[in-house]
């Protein structure tokens, strides 16, 4: 088996091995529920690593264009689990602020750094403006979707009490945008599949040994996230922090960790275009699925979670969605608004520090 593993394979399943075992250390031993926050959290990141490298073994299977949507779906899964333990366990601000957060990590913090990274070793990078525009527009429609019962609970219509009814109704409908999205996803997939740059051959994974690395990377993904979720609320009061913050910064990056690094590495290679759908996916993937996802899983357990935000996360996100819409709708990126992006979100994350 280890001769059709190459070296990066080799460290990414030993840092999932021994990451997820010193998780289940410092979950039943009580080494103190920081250290068991930090170890999960960096356990998950690894395991979505795993979950990664072992669809992307499927693809020669599966083909790329369904290689890459299975591949977004199951790079969610830790957030879901995520998303489901904490409002099992009443942690319904630290979800919603993770919802908020994942969009606003992705769009401003991933993508500054992309533009930081790639402009200042490749000037002015440039990517198809046409797409890019799509995948704004989408953003912003499902955006707005996620805002609306907000403002109808804000300005007190008559929606305003069936709020329950209504975070279903627009769930359902974001839900089925996704599903009639899938066609055009998996052809834009496969194109971008072709125009990759070709790389060194590396020893593919037998079907059995892709297949086993999945699920039991996915299995222990859920497990790891329970843990987390557990050591979250006295870790927050450990560290002296808001939940809010906690779910807008930590639970956000934490559960993003492996798109937000190959979106970076992506612009690093002068890839704009891949960088850039890479980058716009997860957050469209957390408005269309995820956030419906966890508001339709609510209503078989005691805790009810509706699309009634904050207002200001609801602030935040729209702010966000338009200044990125700026930005890219040029096709042209550069350092310097990498930096604006990425002060944007330092300022948004600030905002929340004292909740």
């Amino acid at each position: 088996m280890l001769a059709t593993l190459s070296r990066s394979d080799l460290r990414i399943l030993l840092a999932a091995g021994l990451l997820t075992a010193l998780a289940a250390l410092t979950r039943y031993l009580s080494l103190g529920a920081v250290t068991a926050f930090v170890v999960a959290g960096l356990a998950i990141a690894a395991l979505a690593a795993l979950v990664a490298r072992s669809v992307d073994q499927l693809g020669d299977r599966l083909g790329a264009g369904a290689t890459g949507v299975l591949q977004s779906a199951l790079g969610n899964l830790p957030e879901l689990f995520i998303g489901f333990f904490a409002f099992q366990a009443g942690l319904i601000a630290v979800v919603q602020a993770a919802i908020i957060g994942s969009i606003l990590s992705n769009i401003l913090l991933v993508l500054g750094l992309a533009f930081v990274v790639g402009g200042l070793r490749h000037g002015v990078q440039r990517f198809d403006s046409e797409r890019a525009r799509t995948s704004t527009v989408l953003m912003v429609l499902a955006t707005a979707a996620l805002v609306l019962p907000s403002l109808a609970s804000y300005v007190h219509s008559p929606a305003a009490p069936h709020e329950r009814a209504l975070s279903l109704v627009v769930s359902v409908v974001l839900l089925a945008v996704f599903v009639l999205s899938l066609p055009a996803a998996l052809k834009r997939t496969g194109m971008r599949e072709t125009d990759a740059a070709p790389g060194p051959e590396e020893p593919r994974w037998p079907l059995w040994l892709a297949v086993t690395l999945l699920t039991v990377a996915s299995v222990a993904a859920a497990l790891v996230s329970d843990w987390f979720v557990t050591a979250l609320e006295p870790a927050i009061g450990a560290l002296g922090i808001s939940q809010t913050f906690a779910g807008l910064v930590i639970v956000a990056i934490a559960g993003n960790a492996i798109e937000n690094v190959v979106g970076i590495q992506l612009a690093y290679r002068n890839r704009a275009d891949f960088a850039l759908s890479v980058i716009i996916q997860s957050p469209l993937q957390v408005a269309l699925v995820l956030a419906p996802a966890l508001v339709l899983l609510s209503f078989f357990t005691a805790t009810t979670l509706t699309l009634v935000f904050a207002p200001l996360l609801v602030m935040a996100v729209a702010l966000t969605v338009v200044a990125v819409a700026f930005v890219v709708f040029d096709g042209e990126s550069n350092w310097l608004e990498g930096v604006v992006l990425i002060a944007l979100y330092a300022i948004i994350a600030t905002t929340f520090w004292w909740g």
